[in-house]
């Protein structure tokens, strides 16, 4: 919001200077971000009058002038030909600095000495664009200062407003602060309008359809209209704050919004089908074009001003370019409207289309000064553009809108601030505040806010008005108590510590993915149609496709971090992700939202060196790394199914880990697809296991078996199963078993081909036996081992070699 000194001080009286007054409003929360002095630095500038103006002898386009400042006659050359001997000018002596860091020197000009140079409303900052040199009243006197003499000098005020305090977008919303804050009054600028004979409902008629988003719509009937330019004082006004001037009726009804803070619209009444205005919501896919010349498609949710044909004005952001005030323009019609601030803000979104309209609608006007702005802005208009203002005023208002009134408790708001004030004070700061304050109990109030005020909803908004006019300044400052506990970690949160530990101990990196993903990213991971991954939660609204829905497994994060490490030549690579993941659930509002593990390997097993072999991981490191965090989990009864049980993994190179009859999750080479799904080059190895899972069977009891002193012996056996068995069944077989004397079994041999029946595999293992009481003899050991060899021809069919 941009405002002046001077504007201010029309409507509120104050003896600050331009840096108090800056401050003053800093500490009411209304930010000064920038101050800018017009006429500051320009005492040379100042008023002459042209004595002679003749050709210049060497130049067909300039003037060599004799100009006198009061001291003395100065030459000028000039370029302008808009003034003649006689005319008063404005003259930037030697020495001045004009706008824009442009100094003023003596200089020679074709030969001719200039002295100085006579300026434009350009030059001096006045206008955007000039013609020609400024003219000034014949009246003012030689050698004072033009900014002086024209009563120009002024402070431009730049402040940034929070978007709660549309009641600030007004130079009235300001005054009324500063008034507040020096328990002055604000005086409101008169408007008496001066009506004609004939009534408006003559002349026009309004009807409102959707009261919902238009619950007030008021407007005015002004004829015979004569549409030209502003006069300065106005011009200028509006330039300070930023707004070009376009006529004398658009400039009057933007003058009033800066001055009121309330929008108002013209239309050409004679350009309004049926002399009537209708307010309702446009139809989806209706096409209308704005004063800007485009062309927008509206939605059902878009509210339209219309004639009695077509749309005419996009309701509180812009008007049409089909009853736009024209030079032929006679006849007025003046809209002054409340629309619903949700409304205005969807419509403005959706369009892209932000104008200081839309601005203070969507931020919420003020349904009380709809009459006020329109009668101010019908008697400006009826003095600078001749019209004649019909009798009466429209005012569609449906329901009334009382306003609201909270409850205050004094103590509390001592409390909350940390001061004391007494009721009468605060009371006194609302009634400065133009808040009607009622006295319900002792140090309790009723307080009913006026209309301007639509950010004033709970009482604590209220607590916040006493702190700013009673000043932030007196708030004491005070250290807060505060208690120091020693917070223990949960056991989930030491878990999830605990498996971070053993990934990071196993040369893992940690990284943190987006929990959004692209749906699309399933089909790369060639989930089926039941998948339960299909199913996601959709964001409502979402900053990009590629992020517009939940993730339902870790999978595509890693992939995508794996890709971009590889495209800059990191080779190798191990990283996991500890997060949760996002599953729908039929019938439930809400998500179940697991927390699982995903790790991802690719690369050389071991750092390059001068004396190791360079070897690249395979799926015996990913089945190494689950064994670890199993081991360290002291979860038992572990068996690896050859599964593929997700279809991004390769087949026959992926396995599923259970505990018992619980699925703890899987691991083993990714599919090649997915690799080229993902630009990806390079074998990729995956675990992935429900950490609840893990949780639930992990146990904190730790058994201890002390090594045996007794010594061991070895037992070897060799033999055939078929291909289909897997080896881990071998293992299984014998520990069923429960032979206390055995105290591992391992494989050291596995072999095909020369030698081997077709459909069979050579399978070596051995077996330790030794016992915690005493050392085994042979004929101790070889019952034993018979027992094993004739479970595992009985059970598993294999074939002794």
């Amino acid at each position: 919001m941009i405002v002046t000194y001077n504007w201010l001080k029309e409507f509120v009286d104050f003896d600050l200077s331009p840096q108090e007054l800056a401050d003053l409003l800093t500490m009411l929360g209304l930010e000064v971000e920038g101050v800018r002095h017009v006429g500051g630095g320009l005492d040379e500038v100042v008023v002459a009058v042209v004595e002679e103006k003749a050709q210049h002898p060497n130049a067909d386009k300039l003037s060599l002038c004799k100009v006198n400042n009061g001291k003395e006659t100065l030459a000028i050359v000039c370029g302008a030909r808009n003034f003649k001997a006689g005319d008063k000018v404005a003259l930037a002596q030697i020495g001045a600095v004009l706008p824009g860091d442009f100094k003023i020197k003596r200089s020679k000009i074709r030969g001719e000495e200039s002295c100085g140079m006579l300026c434009s409303e350009k030059e001096l900052g006045l206008a955007a664009e000039s013609e020609g040199i400024i003219i000034l009243p014949a009246d003012l006197p030689l050698g004072v200062p033009v900014f002086d003499a024209l009563g120009l000098k002024d402070t431009i005020f730049e402040i940034g407003l929070t978007p709660n305090r549309a009641d600030c977008l007004s130079i009235v919303g300001i005054a009324r602060e500063i008034a507040a804050k020096l328990g002055t009054s604000v005086r409101y600028a008169r408007h008496a309008v001066v009506e004609s004979d004939f009534p408006v409902g003559d002349r026009a008629e309004v009807s409102v359809e959707d009261s919902e988003l238009c619950p007030r719509y008021t407007a005015r009937y002004i004829a015979g209209c004569s549409i030209g330019p502003s006069p300065s004082w106005l011009v200028r006004r509006l330039e300070a704050v930023g707004m070009r001037s376009i006529n004398n009726v658009v400039d009057v009804t933007n003058y009033v919004l800066i001055e009121y803070g309330h929008p108002l619209h013209a239309f050409d009444a004679d350009l309004l089908a049926g002399s009537k205005i209708v307010v309702r919501r446009a139809a989806d896919g209706e096409r209308f074009t704005t004063l800007d010349g485009q062309e927008r498609t509206l939605t059902s949710g878009d509210l339209t001003i219309r004639d009695g044909e077509r749309g005419v004005a996009l309701a509180g952001v812009m008007g049409g370019e089909n009853s736009e005030i024209r030079q032929e323009t006679s006849n007025i019609l003046l809209e002054s409207a409340y629309f619903n601030p949700s409304a205005i803000r969807r419509t403005s979104k959706r369009l892209g289309l932000h104008t200081e309209s839309s601005h203070r609608f969507e931020r919420g006007a003020d349904i009380g000064i709809l009459v006020t702005a329109l009668d101010r802005a019908a008697s400006l208009i009826a003095d600078l553009a001749g019209g004649r203002v019909a009798k009466g005023v429209i005012d569609v208002y449906s329901s009334k809108v009382p306003n609201s009134t909270v409850r205050f408790r004094v103590d509390q708001c001592n409390k909350l601030l940390g001061i004391q004030l007494s009721a009468g004070e605060m009371a006194d700061i609302f009634k400065r505040l133009e808040f009607n304050v009622e006295v319900v109990e002792p140090g309790v109030f009723n307080v009913t806010v006026p209309s301007f005020r639509v950010d004033i909803e709970r009482e604590v908004d209220l607590v916040e008005e006493i702190a700013r006019l009673s000043g932030y300044n007196t708030i004491p400052v005070t250290m807060p108590m505060a208690r120091v506990i020693s917070d223990r970690p949960t056991h989930h949160q030491r878990l999830v510590k605990r498996l971070k530990n053993v990934m990071v101990g196993q040369g893992f990196n940690e990284v943190i993915t987006f929990s959004f993903m692209s749906p699309e990213v399933l089909d790369k991971l060639l989930l089926g149609d039941g998948d339960s991954r299909r199913p996601f939660v959709r964001l409502r609204n979402p900053l990009v496709e590629e992020q517009s829905v939940m993730r339902t497994t870790l999978l595509p994060g890693l992939l995508e971090t794996v890709a971009r490490n590889l495209n800059y030549r990191v080779l190798t690579l191990r990283m996991f992700e500890l997060r949760r993941v996002y599953l729908p659930v039929e019938g439930e509002e809400l998500p179940r939202e697991p927390l699982c593990l995903g790790g991802i390997m690719t690369g050389a097993r071991h750092r390059e060196g001068w004396n190791q072999e360079r070897h690249q991981v395979d799926f015996y490191d990913a089945k190494g790394v689950v064994e670890n965090i199993l081991d360290d989990f002291s979860i038992g009864d572990v068996t690896f199914v050859q599964e593929r049980r997700d279809p991004y993994f390769h087949p026959g190179k992926s396995c599923v880990v259970r505990s018992g009859k619980e699925i703890l999750g899987s691991f083993g080479e990714l599919h090649p697809d997915i690799q080229e799904n993902f630009g990806i080059d390079q074998p990729l190895y995956y675990l992935e296991l429900d950490f609840e899972k893990l949780a639930m069977l992990n146990s904190d009891r730790v058994t201890i078996k002390p090594p045996s002193r007794f010594p061991d012996t070895f037992r070897d056996i060799a033999m055939l199963i078929a291909d289909e068995t897997p080896v881990s069944a071998i293992l299984e077989c014998i520990n069923a078993l429960r032979i206390k004397e055995v105290e591992c079994a391992e494989i050291f041999d596995l072999y095909k081909g020369k030698h081997v029946p077709e459909g069979f595999k050579s399978v070596a293992i051995r077996i330790r036996y030794r016992s915690q009481e005493k050392t085994l003899a042979d004929d101790e050991v070889s019952p034993l081992h018979k027992r094993v060899v004739d479970t595992l021809v009985k059970k598993l069919e294999v074939t002794i070699r």
